[in-house]
């Protein structure tokens, strides 16, 4: 997600993506055009009393429908800072909360294995969620209390509707959260429960399933007319993002205890370019040497990553003109021989990279490690069947 950063609650950045601009307009219009069915509702379930002709003029259901909206997503933000405090207080720090089109994101450095500490941090933001609800209806029975409608109807009756909208859709909020659709707040409940008498690893594939399930279940609901274009794109989230966390637990758990080290190309057997060859040369070496990727040293020190993608920006005729160092990334993403091999999987994922170059604390190259060097290793650590450090000595052997 491309997201910007709009301030910060208690130490924690706030950010707004791209698409939460879109949708931020889209609720209002649809909280606006729905103000007299709505304020019906209101009536029917809160006794509210709302007089739909005194809202419904000029930009009034507008400014109601946008004032509610911000609302909604200002409920969304502490149900996010419900699941962060508990976290924090757990010893795991967040990364940042993020409004975008589906809601919130609380970004945990490290998601808890211990069942206790996910279950108490996914029930914190349905917890918060409900108060919220709570705190809104009691402000709206307050102003039923004053009851200032022959003075200021127009404030009354609004208020009234975004007080009572707030207070309800909070709960629903809460509600819709609950569901074992992982990786919603719901689905890690399940998941904490499950982890108690299995490992985390299994425990995560059975709520990943569940949560693909309801995932189905929500998007052919969301198919039924009206067509409702949000929850269908709830489903798809909730299905891919379920898929994604199991397997990032499974890979995880298949790794454990294995290092850079050892499925790193060592040193002694890493291809290597200078940045005075041509590119034509390096294209030469990639077909007979079968790599698309190479450092760049000099000196006897990595200055670059080379690769096919690099090449391929320079036109055929162009390619003996230009060297290596006209075309290398000389911005290096490195990592430690003692990093254990998911963090590398992680960082190659995060920085959108191919490879890492493996350095020692003096900076000097120990080797490299690449995408096809982990996945290769999990393959055989799951072909084998065996534990992580029995795997480990036949990959380093």
């Amino acid at each position: 997600m491309r997201s910007f950063r709009i301030g910060s609650a208690f130490g924690i950045p706030i950010k707004l993506d791209l698409t939460f601009l879109l949708v931020l307009p889209l609720f209002a219009y649809l909280i606006g055009s729905q103000i007299s069915l709505t304020a019906e509702l209101l009536n029917d379930l809160m006794a509210a009393g709302i007089e739909a002709d005194a809202i419904t003029g000029g930009l009034t259901p507008w400014i109601l429908g946008f004032t509610a909206a911000v609302g909604l997503f200002v409920g969304i933000v502490l149900h996010e800072l419900g699941h962060s405090f508990v976290a924090m207080r757990y010893g795991y720090p967040i990364d940042s909360i993020t409004l975008w089109i589906f809601g919130g994101i609380a970004a945990l450095s490290e998601m808890p294995e211990d069942w206790k500490q996910e279950f108490t941090i996914a029930i914190a933001g349905p917890i918060v969620s409900v108060i919220v609800g709570l705190v809104c209806y009691g402000l709206f029975t307050g102003v039923l209390f004053l009851d200032p409608v022959e003075t200021y109807p127009v404030v009354t009756f609004g208020s009234l509707f975004v007080l009572g909208y707030l207070s309800i859709l909070n709960v629903v909020l809460a509600i819709f959260n609950l569901l074992p659709a992982f990786p919603m707040d719901g689905g890690r409940i399940l998941r904490a429960f499950l982890a108690r008498n299995r490992p985390y690893a299994r425990a995560t594939e059975i709520a990943a399933e569940v949560g693909k399930f309801f995932a189905v279940l929500l998007g052919l609901f969301g198919l039924f007319p009206p067509t409702n274009v949000i929850m269908i794109g709830v489903a798809f989230f909730v299905y891919i993002a379920a898929s994604s966390e199991a397997k990032r637990v499974t890979m995880k758990a298949a790794l454990e205890g294995v290092d850079v080290s050892d499925v790193m190309t060592p040193a002694e057997r890493l291809h290597t370019v200078s940045p005075e060859t041509t590119v034509d040369e390096l294209i030469r070496m990639m077909f007979s040497q079968r790599h698309t990727g190479y450092p760049v040293m000099s000196n006897g020190r990595p200055v670059g990553i080379v690769t096919l993608d690099d090449a391929r920006d320079v036109q055929p005729v162009e390619r003996e003109a230009f060297t290596v160092e006209d075309i290398m990334t000389s911005e290096l993403r490195t990592i430690s021989p003692e990093a254990d091999a998911m963090e590398a999987i992680s960082t190659i994922q995060e920085e959108g990279i191919g490879r890492l170059l493996v350095v020692d604390d003096y900076g000097d190259i120990v080797g490299l490690v690449s995408r096809t060097d982990l996945m290769t290793a999990l393959d055989v650590i799951r072909s084998s069947g065996t534990e992580a450090p029995t795997a480990q000595r036949e990959l380093s052997g």
